[in-house]
């Protein structure tokens, strides 16, 4: 008898789960999971999430191309602090996201948000962290916990997308409440996150 590869297990479980789900395992037929990319600056990607805030996937692009050459392609809570506010602003960002950007520095500098030192708070605990920091809303709390944190079980409604993407493939289109959508995913309990990731990749397609 052949034994399964746990490693290969643990891989599907996701899948398998979301499988049950008539509706979701016609996506994951049809499409690959919206990447997600290992994160190795912490405060790097919340300054992404920052940057994109309200802001076209293009246009977001160009702002942080032009973020970064400012910083001289290093991304951390000194070089931020350090930026001149003009130069930022002339790369994109406006008085508002200057501000934001660096709040979050200043809190980076003075707890530990990493990987590391979050590894112990529950999402819940994480979200009122982040959103300690003026300019860090759920949605970006939320993308920090599925994107650096890489928590299996996250439902990020604020963002339009899923929510659109909820609606096309469960109501025709037509608008659901917040209510509702979290009812529809309660049975992807515990992998929101990978769910979340075929309804971005289904909506983008």
């Amino acid at each position: 008898m052949t034994m399964a590869d746990p490693d290969s297990t643990a891989r599907n479980a996701p899948e398998s789960v979301l499988r049950e789900d008539p509706v979701l395992a016609g996506v994951i037929e049809r499409r690959e999971p919206h990447p997600l990319e290992p994160v190795a600056n912490e405060f790097e990607r919340l300054c992404v999430s920052i940057i994109n805030q309200q802001l076209s996937t293009a246009s977001a692009a160009a702002v942080r191309e032009r973020v970064f050459e400012v910083l001289d392609g290093e991304v951390t809570p000194d070089t931020v602090l350090a930026a001149s506010r003009d130069a930022l602003r002339e790369a994109g960002l406006s008085r508002t996201k200057v501000d934001y950007v660096e709040n979050a520095a200043r809190a980076f500098q003075e707890r530990d948000l990493t990987r590391a030192g979050l590894a112990e708070y529950s999402n819940e605990a994480v979200i009122a962290e982040l959103t300690e920091i003026t300019g860090i809303g759920e949605w970006t709390a939320n993308m920090y916990l599925m994107f650096v944190l890489e928590r299996p079980d996250v439902l990020p409604l604020g963002d339009l997308a899923v929510r659109r993407g909820i609606e096309g493939l469960y109501n025709d289109g037509a608008d659901l409440t917040r209510a509702e959508m979290r009812e529809i995913a309660e049975p992807w309990r515990p992998y929101r996150s990978t769910a979340t990731r075929y309804i971005w990749a289904e909506y983008e397609a």
